[in-house]
């Protein structure tokens, strides 16, 4: 292939990575706003600036489209740093990671998406399923490593690591996931997340670390 074909190629691929996440970029918004039943592709189409035309070059239906959001977002939230270094003190660590936890699970606009995603698991169940592994099981599983790393340091004392961690992380979604998720309250302050983890690392604490002596 000469260097033409190459430049042409490239270009080609960048033009249609732009109409895709044009395409997404205008979807999100539709179903954010009107739901997963509300929205259509006519809707979808005007929303992103294509034709319904170019809309089907790129997904055959709206459950495709949907999941390819639903995707992205577990992907994105993926990407959230959570400093679960084996050595580190369990105190420090629990604290950072449930204020990063809860700040990445509350933010401002981030409801949306999993209030649509949990509307719609019970009739795509796959689609849930996915969501639930790559996002919430995913970072489940990594605290229950470091907290196992920190039993065999004898700092902490527990049998089930991966139900722990469980625990720890709905410690600190009492009194502010579920109200968010169901928009009975704005997204939490970084001064109210911090009083809730702190007052939930000190329960955790309690229940699980190795008492002096």
């Amino acid at each position: 292939m000469v260097a033409g074909d190459r430049t042409a190629l490239h270009l080609v691929g960048d033009e249609d990575s732009s109409k895709r996440r044009q395409i997404l970029d205008g979807a999100r918004k539709v179903f954010m706003h009107l739901g997963f039943d509300g929205a259509s592709m006519g809707e979808i189409a005007r929303s992103a600036g294509v034709s319904k035309g170019t809309l089907y070059v790129y997904f055959a239906d709206k459950s495709r489209l949907f999941e390819a959001i639903v995707e992205e977002e577990a992907l994105e939230k993926g990407k959230v740093a959570f400093d679960l270094s084996p050595a580190r003190d369990a105190p420090t660590t629990l604290l950072e990671f449930g204020k990063t936890y809860i700040a990445m699970l509350c933010r401002p606009g981030g409801g949306s998406s999993i209030r649509t995603v949990m509307a719609i698991a019970e009739r795509m169940p796959d689609v849930g399923r996915r969501y639930y592994a790559s996002v919430l099981e995913s970072i489940i599983t990594r605290l229950a490593a470091y907290l196992e790393a920190r039993v065999k340091a004898k700092e902490l004392a527990i049998d089930d690591c991966q139900h722990a961690a469980s625990q720890f992380m709905l410690l600190c979604q009492a009194s502010l996931f579920l109200p968010f998720v169901f928009q009975a309250a704005p997204p939490p302050s970084p001064e109210r997340i911090a009083q809730v983890v702190e007052s939930a690392t000190r329960m955790f604490r309690a229940a699980y670390e190795v008492k002096a002596g």
